[in-house]
């Protein structure tokens, strides 16, 4: 029973960085479409005035 006790610290300490990366994952996603999307639209509105301009 001894055992046991000493290995549910563990587990719990797994289970926290485990669920940290995840989270860390879901946000490095959310930057990068982000970016994408920044520079999709700065490159459209640009795009827009230079035909605009003709």
């Amino acid at each position: 029973m001894k055992r046991y006790i000493n290995l549910i610290p563990m587990f719990l300490i797994l289970g926290l960085l485990t669920s940290c990366e995840a989270v860390e994952t879901i946000f490095k996603a959310g930057m990068w479409w982000g970016i994408i999307l920044v520079v999709g639209v700065i490159g459209l509105i640009m795009w827009l005035l230079s035909r605009g301009k003709n």
